[in-house]
């Protein structure tokens, strides 16, 4: 299962690219109110969803291999943490907006104000992506986490491997 947790960044931008189309359809369909775009919309939060699901899982097996080398109490281990929060509240939040969405589609109530406040909640998960975007860069570009930067030493603890322009003490 090692070999599945490096395919978490390669996994996790499918959902990010997936779920900002669908809130432009969604925007786009509420405005100019074409059923293609409503329906492109639907479809993208599905396959949005179904990516955030991989990405999650990969995560998972991810943080399981960088445990390895960080302890509980590190700043790493609890930047990892956040991320994880957001990641899966975002994947939460998205699967109950594509629930009541299929469901006001299904029962053909998607229209006026539920319309409205569909688009509404998928501007503030694209809050969400952001936010756990940014925390997933974070641990790549401020930790090293998950690039040749993080070597293990002989006591198991993890060490930052110094890049040119750092400060020493």
């Amino acid at each position: 299962m090692d070999i599945l947790s490096g395919f978490h960044p390669k996994v996790v931008h499918f959902p990010i690219a997936f779920f900002l189309v669908y809130i432009l359809l969604e925007l786009i369909g509420a405005i100019f109110k074409k059923d293609f775009f409503q329906k492109t919309a639907h479809l993208f939060l599905f396959l949005g969803v179904l990516g955030a699901v991989a990405a999650v899982l990969t995560g998972n097996l991810a943080e399981n291999t960088a445990n390895i080398f960080f302890g509980a109490g590190t700043v790493q281990r609890k930047a990892i943490g956040l991320h994880e929060d957001f990641a899966t509240i975002t994947l939460w939040y998205f699967s109950a907006l594509l629930v009541l969405r299929t469901i006001f589609t299904l029962r053909k109530k998607f229209s006026g104000k539920i319309k409205l406040i569909i688009v509404l909640l998928a501007l503030i998960g694209g809050l969400l992506v952001y936010q756990t975007g940014e925390l997933g860069g974070n641990l790549v570009y401020k930790y090293g986490i998950g690039t040749k930067l993080i070597k293990k030493d002989s006591t198991n603890n993890s060490e930052r491997i110094p890049r040119w322009g750092d400060k020493t003490k």
